[in-house]
């Protein structure tokens, strides 16, 4: 079985499985929130940071406020999300970044220019906040397209272009999200659930 033929399996299955996948980072449907929580995110959960956020709004109330915050007041905040010096800085620069260029840019291109985001964070704030076609290369995405040999890159942005070439444009966002709860619930980086997994049939790397 080839790329496409999986893809073609994943395609149909992966909706009915997952009816609920979605962005996981909660920001009151702000924008700016949700690139504040996804820069956080790095190395660490979802949950996590949606434990911290509610209390860093609290105390900045705004993107202005984060711009101008004591830095060692942020790093106590983002603490529990290690890496927490480098953390503060990275918000602290992406809030100064969006103060000074007046909000968030609708592209890719655009996005990048912000200190401290890559081009991960950039398709989760095109995909989630301008709902614009996204491919979210995270750690579970980049995981699954080579266990299912989708693609044998290992760098994101390769396997981001990888997997634009083998998904029709509307469906990049939302397989993106499916494919990463799959990472969450079954196909783990330890100890995959190989016996509960409905792609074991056709996955090179099953049992391994």
């Amino acid at each position: 079985m080839n790329n496409r033929e999986r893809i073609e399996i994943l395609l149909e299955r992966l909706p009915l499985l997952y009816p609920d996948a979605r962005c996981l980072l909660e920001y009151d449907g702000n924008p700016e929130k949700l690139l504040i929580a996804t820069i956080l995110s790095a190395r660490t959960t979802d949950n996590t940071v949606n434990q911290v956020t509610p209390r860093l709004w609290h105390e900045v109330h705004d993107i202005k406020g984060l711009a101008i915050a004591d830095r060692g007041f942020i790093e106590d905040i983002v603490h529990s999300l290690g890496f927490f010096r480098s953390k503060a800085k990275s918000i602290q620069n992406a809030a100064e970044w969006l103060v000074e260029n007046n909000g968030l840019p609708d592209t890719i291109d655009g996005l990048v220019q912000i200190p401290g985001v890559g081009r991960k964070t950039a398709n989760v704030i095109i995909g989630e906040a301008f709902n614009k076609p996204a491919i979210i290369v995270d750690t579970h995405v980049g995981r699954l397209s080579g266990r299912l040999d989708l693609t044998r890159a290992k760098i994101p942005d390769k396997i981001e272009t990888n997997l634009k070439k083998l998904l029709p444009e509307d469906r990049w966002t939302s397989f993106s999200h499916q494919l990463g709860f799959h990472g969450r619930r079954v196909c783990t980086s330890r100890n995959p659930s190989c016996s509960t997994c409905d792609f074991t049939s056709f996955c090179p790397k099953r049992g391994v």
